[in-house]
């Protein structure tokens, strides 16, 4: 078999007109000829491109509003016959159909039209059946047709053409055939996707997923694993859609951490909740808080922990100004993610140049709807996103004393903390401000004792005597199970306790939170982060 093939006749249509010209100018001045439809034929027309309708190739016009065009033998026979089969030349022979060499298609916007929320019938109508057919039929036969998705591999095909007079390599149409039922897979996985969430179908009975590759990551975790960075169809703002301002290349954990940090500040509007400032390490939070300005968010985030905060991940809810921006700068972190920069605080931070800069343009919704997916052997565990929020009317009441109106802000903010702190979290609170936090421990006692020794060590480092424990307030993200975990955090100083209830032994743990005077609400929310 021969492995270069020449072409001489290509088939183009696409919506995407980006890099067409210049495509098929190349193509025409090569001798060969150009078939097309509707909209890419006109521009092409319009260029001076010579250029044949395919209804005029085919003899057979366009019908349905143009949903029939390109189904049509004279066009799939072209695409789909093997040159080296006497079979199917003889068919070609006795039905006059000619070899279609290239094809080019970059289907209907479909995407696009559900992301600028177009209604049932736009959608439908963008769902492109002639294309994907022609896309498959070309990659399926790529011994002798080269396939194009995407404007960026013209210049490839262009290339391989000047070098081989006029021909492609089968390694070209190879590496085209398989982006070729990518995009198509990807395609089909976006109309899935749309028409079960229509049909309000969280799990349906095939779950499909696609990302485009956006990134190759040096490693992956650890530096023996490759990693890379595909972007999905939800256009959710974040370190994936972000951009990036300054520093070295984003790691894997630099994504992973960003994320976390990002997602984090975002359970805090800006307008109504003040500014905050989130410290992530290790996809743990090591400090967070509010305050009218970020400067003053920034300094209370670390000194709840200032030690695990060197080479952190900051989070912002709103654009970093350049009083918070000279305070950061004297802390060595790998990543800041925010919204939005000051051109004074791009000039203070442009001068630690490995330093990564994110800007998102914007923040993600708290309880916007999403879904969570982690691989396990096998198979794929899908879940909806954690967007519970819990409000002072879902509080109840389960102590003989009441919390005080601060307490119940405390209460509030360091609950929303825990949610996003690994399990089992325990986190301590005071005045808007994490003071202590236990993460990712095996039992729950042990996370409320690390809490509270990381308050002591907090007070140690600002120069003080007593536990910034002392007042604070307690956050378990599921129930304690036991009231050892609740005594613990009350021999630290705090004075209420917000957790979500539900434990065998609830009786014991209100109890012993009555004995020690605290108050203690329940949510009936669960925030495991595993």
């Amino acid at each position: 078999m021969t492995i270069e093939r020449p072409i001489r006749r290509a088939l183009i249509s696409v919506s995407d007109k980006a890099g067409l010209e210049d495509f098929a100018r190349f193509l025409a001045g090569q001798g060969v000829e150009i078939l097309s439809t509707g909209g890419s034929a006109a521009a092409l027309r319009k260029a001076g491109i010579p250029v044949t309708e395919v209804s005029a190739h085919t003899g057979f016009p366009e019908i349905m509003d143009g949903r029939v065009k390109t189904l049509h033998p004279k066009i799939h026979g072209g695409i789909l016959a093997r040159r080296d089969s006497a079979e199917h030349v003889e068919a070609q022979q006795t039905h006059g159909i000619g070899d279609i060499d290239l094809v080019a298609v970059n289907l209907y916007p479909f995407e696009a039209t559900i992301a600028a929320g177009k209604g049932w019938e736009d959608c439908i109508e963008n769902i492109d059946i002639g294309g994907p057919a022609m896309i498959r039929a070309a990659a399926k036969n790529h011994d002798f047709v080269t396939v194009l998705v995407d404007a960026a591999d013209y210049a490839a095909v262009v290339e391989e053409m000047k070098q081989h007079n006029g021909a492609t390599t089968l390694e070209l149409r190879k590496t085209l055939a398989r982006r070729a039922y990518a995009r198509t897979a990807a395609y089909d996985s976006a109309i899935s996707t749309w028409m079960a969430a229509q049909a309000n179908e969280s799990f349906p009975p095939r779950f499909s997923i696609s990302g485009e590759l956006t990134q190759t990551l040096r490693y992956g975790e650890n530096p023996h694993q490759q990693a890379a960075v595909y972007r999905t169809a939800e256009a959710r703002p974040g370190v994936a859609r972000g951009k990036q301002l300054q520093g070295k290349e984003l790691s894997y954990n630099n994504f992973n951490d960003a994320d976390a940090a990002f997602e984090l500040a975002a359970e805090f509007d800006a307008r109504a909740d003040g500014a905050a400032i989130a410290i992530i390490k290790h996809a743990n939070p090591c400090g967070v808080a509010l305050a009218k300005d970020l400067l003053t968010a920034y300094r209370r985030a670390l000194a709840c922990d200032p030690v695990s905060a060197f080479g952190g991940i900051i989070a912002a809810n709103r654009p970093l100004d350049g009083a918070a921006a000279e305070e950061i700068a004297k802390l060595f972190s790998e990543v800041i993610i925010a919204p939005g920069f000051t051109p004074e605080a791009l000039k203070i931070l442009g001068a630690k140049k490995n330093l990564r800069l994110i800007e998102t343009g914007s923040m993600p919704g708290r309880d916007a709807p999403g879904i969570a997916i982690r691989s396990i052997s096998g198979a794929l565990l899908v879940q909806n996103r954690d967007s519970a929020v819990t409000k002072e009317s879902d509080l109840k009441l389960v102590t003989k004393r009441a919390p005080s109106r601060s307490e119940v802000a405390d209460l509030l903010f360091a609950f929303t903390v825990a949610k996003h702190a690994k399990s089992n979290a325990i986190v301590y609170a005071k005045e808007g401000a994490t003071v202590g936090v236990g993460a990712g421990q095996m039992s729950r006692v042990d996370s409320s004792r690390i809490a509270a020794w990381k308050a002591m060590e907090a007070a140690k480092t600002a120069g003080q005597a007593e536990s910034f424990a002392k007042g604070a307030v307690v956050a378990s993200d599921a129930f304690f199970p036991f009231a050892d975990g609740l005594l613990a955090a009350a021999e630290a100083g705090v004075t209420a306790v917000i957790q979500p209830g539900g434990s065998m032994r609830d009786d014991d743990v209100i109890k012993a939170a009555d004995e020690a005077g605290l108050a203690m609400v329940f949510t009936g929310i669960r925030h495991f982060r595993h």
